[in-house]
């Protein structure tokens, strides 16, 4: 082409004609969209590194001014494999994998995958009643300081800077719990096919106890900090809107559904862990904003506080692993510096007993037991809403294949719905309102 051609050409175009430089989305729809583009609309990306975005969440909006035309989600930020990965190890292996997914949430992570494999082997109803009590004591523990993090952060995008510090302060008294019982704060592997990778340790009743006691004075800190503020709830009231059929559309449960109204609880509808026999309240609201999600969080902790002194009570001694020595591996752990490890005096034990127990400790170790040939699927109710798994067997000592079903991931479709109409920076509030969490978008 001649140096005129070149000159006269538009900062969008080249001889062959116009060019857009463009990222995401189908084809046919970007192409249908740059053939109407407006010089008024704007396009922002919000993510993947952005403080607001509950992690590396990327968010698309056009905008015409200060108002949402259209909200994208885009994911996959921070993918890791897990489930793919889960089908390399071994049945016992596998909770060291989930419990990294949701890492705010790691006992419910857990426990629904242990659930299904329980279910499979058929060991459902032969899990020590101690360690089911256990079960639901840590993760009732653990809806709290999952809750507790999502008031924290949505106040700290807000603006309120107080509710974040008061939020990770409080979640401090339920990490020093996990601390003590399972030896990490977090990415536990602590609930085991069968049972509990190990008793509690001596002291944990009464600081959980303390806990309790100290969190249930807390709560009013809240109330008085945020419910009833008129700045707060300016910021929450009437945003991110997302009525009963939208929830239904979309398949959002957890805090977004029943603040619809509707009081859907897997604890309730469909109990596991022996929730049938503790004595709570669904807490739901009618607002179906973000405001309403708020108020069910915080009922939620109260509620939670309840159960806990419930499962207190509950506890009988007895064993935590299921007494088939085929699948009781590993139950016979000790909390060492470096968080979990084998109790030398098992081992000792098991090489003071004869050949046979350490062949067969070996062998239960590097190999795994055998489940099965079949699939499941279980589901229980987690901090984000019905957490399920779906997990199959060849009858190997790995998985065929396991699929979570996560609340961030199926929660987060409602994102569009929640933002478009609104405002730029109701768009934060909507996103915290969800409470995502990519470590179970992108697992």
């Amino acid at each position: 082409m001649s140096g005129s051609e070149h000159e006269s050409a538009g900062a969008r175009d080249t001889t062959e004609g116009r060019v857009y430089t463009v990222t995401g989305g189908d084809w046919g729809e970007v192409v249908d969209a740059a053939a109407q583009v407006d010089d008024e609309r704007i396009i922002v990306n919000m993510g993947p590194q952005h403080p607001s975005t509950h992690g590396v969440l990327r968010l698309v909006l056009e905008i015409d001014g200060e108002t949402v035309r259209q909200a994208r989600c885009g994911i996959g930020y921070l993918h890791t494999g897990i489930e793919k990965n889960m089908e390399f190890r071994n049945w016992v292996q596998g909770t060291t994998f989930v419990t990294r997914m949701d890492y705010l949430m790691p006992l419910f992570n857990e426990t629904a995958y242990c659930l299904a494999v329980e279910k499979l082997l058929g060991i459902t109803d032969d899990v020590p009643e101690r360690a089911t009590v256990i079960r639901v004591l840590m993760m009732e523990l653990n809806r709290i300081s999952s809750h507790l993090v999502a008031i924290a952060a949505g106040g700290m995008e807000i603006g309120s800077t107080t509710l974040m510090i008061y939020g990770f302060r409080d979640r401090e008294v339920i990490l020093d719990i996990f601390e003590l019982v399972t030896g990490l704060r977090m990415n536990h592997g602590y609930v085991r096919p069968g049972g509990l990778a190990q008793d509690l340790p001596p002291g944990t009743l009464d600081q959980i106890q303390e806990g309790v006691k100290l969190l249930r004075s807390r709560m009013l800190e809240y109330d008085k900090l945020a419910t009833d503020n008129p700045a707060f709830k300016a910021r929450l009231v009437d945003v991110g809107h997302l009525d009963l059929a939208g929830c239904m559309a979309l398949g959002a449960t957890g805090p977004i559904l029943r603040a619809t109204g509707l009081p859907h609880d897997l604890r309730k509808s469909d109990p596991y862990c022996g929730y049938e026999n503790y004595e709570f309240e669904v807490a739901v609201a009618d607002t179906a904003d973000s405001y309403g999600r708020f108020l069910i969080r915080l009922e939620e902790m109260r509620q939670s506080l309840r159960i806990v002194e419930q499962c207190l009570d509950r506890l009988a001694p007895g064993p935590v692993m299921v007494a088939d020595k085929k699948i009781a591996w590993p139950a016979q752990l000790a909390v060492g510096p470096d968080g979990l490890g084998n109790s030398l005096d098992h081992i000792r034990k098991i090489m003071g007993e004869s050949m046979e127990a350490l062949i067969h400790h070996f062998k239960l170790v590097t190999e795994g037991f055998r489940v099965p040939v079949g699939q499941v699927y279980v589901a229980v109710e987690s901090a984000r809403g019905e957490l399920g798994v779906h997990v199959v067997s060849d009858g190997g000592t790995r998985p065929y294949r396991v699929h979570f079903r996560d609340p961030s991931f199926t929660n987060l479709q409602a994102m569009a719905a929640m933002c478009e109409g609104g405002q730029v920076a109701d768009v934060i509030v909507a996103v915290a309102s969800i409470d995502p969490v990519m470590g179970g978008v992108d697992r």
